[in-house]
């Protein structure tokens, strides 16, 4: 598993096609994925790239979790992958975001692609900065997660 860091400015020409930047797309290519999935944020006002391996661990992930039997379950699963686009990016590493994505996103031409572990996320710019904690907070949130059940004592 190859993980995706960092976050790079582009832009998105008149109809949507932006190029995936340089050290994604390596990336991309080392874990052999030549297809992407895109999908709308679960919680957030973005795009997310998931390299078609990682969508289908996610997708399986949730699917175990689901009951079909089950209708709001049934609801839940229909509209996670209600609305998802197969992307292909071309040979020179540029894809085309359909307008329906531009519009959630509210993306207009300026845009940051932000490596998010196993996937990417594409911000309209200036709106990826709704996505994260005050310093202080960050801080605190972190080293509650990271507590360990061992307490520590010096010698």
């Amino acid at each position: 598993m190859s993980h995706f860091i960092g976050s790079i400015e582009a832009k998105a020409d008149a109809k949507g096609r932006l190029f995936i930047p340089a050290q994604f797309r390596k990336q991309l290519q080392m874990l052999g994925e030549e297809r992407l999935i895109m999908k709308k944020d679960v919680f957030q006002k973005c795009l997310t790239l998931y390299p078609e391996s990682e969508w289908n661990k996610d997708l399986n992930e949730l699917q175990a979790k689901l009951n079909k039997w089950n209708a709001k379950h049934q609801l839940i699963l229909r509209q996670f992958v209600s609305d998802v686009e197969i992307i292909v990016p071309d040979s020179n590493g540029r894809i085309l975001i359909p307008k329906r994505y531009l519009q959630m996103a509210e993306i207009e031409a300026d845009v940051i692609f932000m490596g998010v572990s196993t996937k990417i996320e594409i911000w309209a710019k200036g709106k990826e900065k709704d996505s994260f904690l005050e310093p202080e907070m960050f801080g605190a949130e972190l080293e509650e997660i990271m507590k360990s059940d061992i307490s520590f004592t010096p010698n």
